[in-house]
């Protein structure tokens, strides 16, 4: 069953809005909800949901109005980034998207079987993998990653101190160079417009630098502690179990490989800034949402610990209102508009995902311009009271 060009909706849910704040509830409407099955997703009339048709469609015009004016073939990539390290398409799509409401398809816009890069989503993705590895007993956040990483990356002093929670909260100042990209962002032929002026270091867990090297660092501990690539793991743990497709790729840049029990094994990004990254279509970005709209939960199974997911949504001490690579509304400025509790991940183009746990709502909206929130809080002003 194909999902192009449909936007008609879905009816009757069975789970309520949801708030972060009431975990007891939360545990109950997931058992509750509808989940959708490998291959398909329900769709409901917007109005049997107690929602405004109208109103509906205007926030889909208004999304459709707010294309992106990154160029089709992303040719701005290194002016923006710096020099590649891995692909990129030849073509993006045009601007697309998915709501969920209640656990169904009320809407859905645009080419949103085209499998993209999406950027920094990525990192929300990183996240979710670190998740499962709490889950499985691989890592402590609050320990060192020196105390199970022994590869030379965390050698020196100050990198051994470096703890996975401040890698997932981006306050790591892990110092050095990955794949030929160093920490520090120093450069306008390696960083482009991303470059950064020379600072001194600070204490790990002391200071938030939005920073692609130290993700990726990230993920090659990961790599370590699991002894196979963070994409088996992603698509074995987390993507078949929520019956996402065969489509999505995460792609390794070119040097990015190290050995693995005898093999040359690829350890991912956490984005797309240096090519490469995560490549996927909008309804894969939905599942992923919907995955963490219901605490970790799918269908009963719980793939991330419900107090990792409340740690990760809780914001950091020194960062913009952010938690485990995932943005946070708890200021309302992030997201403006939105209720406290929402939170998204955001990939450069834009390519984002946005769940309003309070509306029971899941948002995808890619290759646009503005704020995500201007869109989310459209689609808001469509739920009846």
């Amino acid at each position: 069953m194909t999902h192009r060009a449909r936007r008609s909706v879905l009816a009757l849910s069975v789970v309520t809005a949801l708030s972060l704040a009431l975990p007891a509830t939360l545990a109950l409407a997931a058992d509750a909800a509808y989940f959708p099955p490998a291959g398909e997703w329900a769709r409901k009339d917007p109005a049997a949901l107690g929602m405004d048709p109208v109103a509906l469609a205007a926030a889909i015009a208004f999304a459709q109005s707010r294309e992106t004016e990154r160029p089709l073939d992303l040719s701005d990539q290194e002016a923006i980034f710096g020099t590649r390290l891995g692909s990129m398409p030849t073509r993006r799509a045009a601007t697309n998207g998915v709501v969920i409401y209640k656990g169904y398809v009320v809407a859905e816009f645009g080419d949103t079987r085209f499998v993209d890069p999406t950027y920094s989503v990525a990192k929300s993705m990183l996240a979710t993998v670190a998740g499962v590895a709490v889950r499985e007993g691989r890592l402590q956040v609050d320990e060192p990653v020196a105390q199970r990483v022994a590869d030379g990356g965390y050698a020196t002093p100050h990198n051994a101190a470096v703890t996975w929670k401040q890698h997932l909260q981006q306050e790591s100042e892990w110092d050095g160079e990955l794949w030929g990209k160093h920490s520090n962002f120093i450069g306008k032929a390696a960083f482009g417009k991303g470059e950064k002026k020379p600072r001194a270091i600070k204490t790990p867990g002391t200071f938030y630098e939005y920073n692609d090297t130290r993700v990726n660092r990230l993920a090659l501990s990961l790599l370590r502690v699991f002894g196979q690539s963070v994409p088996d793991v992603f698509q074995q743990q987390v993507m078949d179990p929520i019956g996402a497709s065969s489509t999505w790729k995460w792609v390794p840049y070119h040097n990015s490989y190290v050995e693995l029990n005898g093999k040359q094994v690829a350890s991912v990004s956490g984005g797309t800034r240096w090519g490469g990254g995560m490549w996927i279509d909008s309804w894969d970005m939905a599942r992923f949402g919907y995955l963490w709209l219901r605490q970790g939960n799918w269908a009963g199974k719980q793939i991330l610990p419900p107090a990792y997911v409340t740690a990760a949504l809780t914001p950091s001490a020194n960062g913009p209102d952010y938690g485990y690579l995932w943005w946070l509304n708890t200021k309302g400025k992030n997201l403006p508009g939105m209720p406290a509790t929402t939170f998204a991940a955001l990939g450069a183009g834009s390519n984002d995902i946005v769940v309003s746990p309070e509306h029971d709502l899941v948002i995808v909206w890619r290759w646009h311009a503005g704020n995500a929130a201007e869109f989310a809080t459209r689609v808001v002003g469509a739920i009846r009271k």
